[in-house]
């Protein structure tokens, strides 16, 4: 699993406590490939980023991981890196899980709302490509939700849904 690459995304402003918290208890366990802050300004341009995106970071992604907090279902860059993730024109498809994180309203519960969650996310979780997960702090968890993520990754492509037309805005 060291030499997956994975891909964090997450509401900048919100949970980047928990990105730093991910990439100091398991970056041992992959290769880590996210936008680091400060790497991309606001100001750029929706299309520059898109790419920037795209090319820079996600193109050769094995895995997708979604840090769910109480507003990441808002962000347009989140549900821009699931969707760029999942489009086979971008590079190849990424394994795509989500981590409830413990400022989730679901997080430990038994059930979550599929619109407490990303559109995009939800869409790849009702059809058996993607799932949602509770936060860990168990590099054995997580390296087992990041390698069934690459199994389906490679064995069930056909179950991706990105029909969804893109965030233009945060909601």
């Amino acid at each position: 699993m060291v030499n997956t690459k994975v891909f964090l995304s997450y509401y900048h402003k919100d949970d980047q406590e928990y990105k730093e918290e991910f990439e100091e208890r398991f970056g041992h366990l992959f290769i880590n490939k996210s936008v680091k802050d400060g790497d991309i300004a606001d100001k750029l341009n929706t299309d520059y980023i898109k790419r920037l995106i795209q090319l820079g970071y996600l193109k050769d992604t094995s895995v997708l991981v979604v840090l769910l907090g109480e507003n990441t279902q808002k962000r347009k860059h989140v549900d821009w890196e699931i969707s760029a993730s999942i489009n086979k024109k971008v590079g190849n498809y990424s394994g795509l899980i989500g981590l409830l994180l413990p400022t989730h309203p679901a997080y430990n519960k038994n059930e979550y709302s599929y619109d407490s969650i990303p559109p995009r996310l939800a869409d790849n979780v009702k059809t058996g490509y993607a799932k949602v997960y509770n936060w860990t702090e168990y590099p054995s968890t997580i390296k087992r939700y990041v390698n069934e993520a690459f199994a389906r990754k490679n064995n069930n492509a056909d179950l991706i849904d990105n029909s969804r037309p893109q965030f233009k805005n945060n909601r």
